[in-house]
């Protein structure tokens, strides 16, 4: 970590709310399901799918994940009624993992009912390595109760830097498995995560390779234009169907990368986070992820010369 993003990460709660949030704007929906509709009905303009995502985590109380199992249906509501090419992706700590794996599953299948009704599609986001081996669980029983779809019903988060990913991978259904494969964003131990830069490259582009080989679904979430070509060369070398991936970015990041995609004939997909817990949201994952939140404060002190 160096000196600067260091500082940020200490001085974070001193910076006042009013500009984190003007960072934070291109990068946020806003706080409510109708802003995030109109930022996601002007992606699927511009040829890009989305999926939609209620920012909140690490839920300890009962009425607070019911809340948001309630926001999701909402959500769902929208995409229907608007026709959005949108699905859904959540954290099962919102939907109430730590208060008890079934509970959590139970509201999670709450959501999938409605997604196999709509024709759409639910994910579960990957958190940190606590969570893993439940998520998983909680995936794979959904995946079972609901088959049918060529892509999956459900879908799962792989993360690239963790040691076990390659063995997961091994261990995904046999038909119809749909993941999305990312780098990893929580601070793990080296002792289950591999560390380094070029190091997670590699990491990332084998567990892409054997995911592609296996013929599972995948979404290529990466901004890392080494990976994405790393990814465009799998495909071509391996002759993989266009219908059997689709590369992932968040909101407000290199949009000029996402339009070279587009044009180029494949599938992509951003990812939209809307919420109140915007703030908690993004102190959270600057504090997490100190070179990050260096990158950030640059911004800022960037956008304040200007």
């Amino acid at each position: 970590m160096s000196l600067f993003s260091r500082l940020v990460v200490t001085t974070l709660p001193l910076v006042p709310k009013l500009i984190v949030g003007r960072v934070a704007a291109p990068y946020v929906a806003g706080e409510t399901l109708d802003e995030a509709v109109a930022v996601i009905r002007k992606l699927n303009a511009d040829g890009a799918e989305a999926t939609m995502d209620v920012l909140g985590e690490e839920v300890t109380v009962e009425a607070k994940a019911l809340a948001a199992v309630d926001e999701y249906l909402r959500a769902l509501e929208a995409i229907r009624g608007h026709r959005l090419r949108c699905n859904v992706s959540l954290k099962p700590t919102q939907l109430g993992l730590k208060l008890g794996e079934g509970f959590c599953r139970d509201n999670v299948e709450r959501l999938v009912k409605v997604a196999v009704e709509d024709d759409n599609f639910l994910r579960l986001d990957m958190e940190d390595h606590t969570c893993t081996d439940a998520t998983l669980r909680v995936y794979r029983h959904l995946h079972e109760r609901y088959p049918g779809r060529r892509n999956g019903t459900v879908g799962v988060v792989f993360q690239a830097y963790m040691r076990r990913t390659l063995h997961d991978v091994a261990e995904l259904p046999e038909r119809d498995a749909n993941v999305r494969l990312c780098k990893g964003i929580y601070i793990e131990p080296r002792a289950i995560a591999w560390k380094g830069y070029d190091v997670v490259r590699r990491a990332y582009v084998a567990a892409l390779e054997k995911l592609f080989r296996r013929d599972v679904y995948v979404g290529i979430a990466t901004h890392d234009e080494y990976l994405v070509c790393a990814a465009v060369e799998l495909i071509d070398r391996l002759g993989i169907d266009r219908d059997r991936y689709e590369f992932q970015m968040l909101l407000g990041v290199d949009p000029q990368l996402r339009r070279i995609l587009i044009d180029a004939g494949h599938r992509l997909r951003v990812y939209v986070p809307y919420g109140r817990d915007w703030y908690l949201y993004s102190m959270r994952r600057l504090r997490e992820n100190p070179e990050v939140a260096g990158h950030v404060m640059r911004a800022m002190l960037r956008r304040s010369a200007a």
